[in-house]
């Protein structure tokens, strides 16, 4: 398994990118992503391939100015993390989430912690991110959609 930045070659895998609608209700769809990309320079998407296959995708978004999620300026927000639904079942989300800290410290010298949200109906991500280390403090947001549960890793 290999986690990488998105390049321009990655964009028909993209294209081609399958989460049942269930699932796609909590996460955005890479092209959805790349839209964010092209207006956003603080969004940098990032895939997930095995075997040269396109098994995964997610975004982690370093905005200087912090988030609305954490006070701590060095902490980066994981954003639109998910597995393509062909290739769930396989360990890729617990895999790729435990190599994070390597890639977030590869890229980003100066963070000291990454922060995601996921809704709180959404048991199976709350259940993965806790088994790859991520820990819920209590914190929660109120957003559009619902009460967001805020989780922090250390680095």
């Amino acid at each position: 398994m290999k986690i990488r930045k998105y390049e321009s070659k990655d964009f028909q895998a993209a294209l081609e990118y399958c989460l049942p609608p269930q699932q796609a209700l909590y996460t955005s769809m890479p092209v959805e992503v790349l839209e964010t990309f092209q207006r956003d320079i603080f969004n940098q998407p990032f895939v997930v391939y095995s075997d040269q296959q396109l098994v995964g995708w997610f975004a982690l978004y370093t905005d200087g100015s912090g988030n609305m999620y954490t006070n701590n300026k060095e902490a980066i927000l994981l954003k639109s993390f998910s597995i393509d639904a062909r290739f769930q079942k396989r360990r890729f989300a617990l895999n790729s989430l435990r190599l994070l800290p390597k890639i977030v410290k590869q890229h980003y010298k100066d963070k000291n912690e990454i922060i995601l949200t996921v809704h709180e109906t959404n048991g199976a991500a709350i259940s993965l991110y806790r088994k790859a280390g991520f820990i819920h403090k209590g914190e929660n947001y109120h957003g559009e959609y619902g009460t967001e549960m805020i989780f922090h890793m250390s680095l």
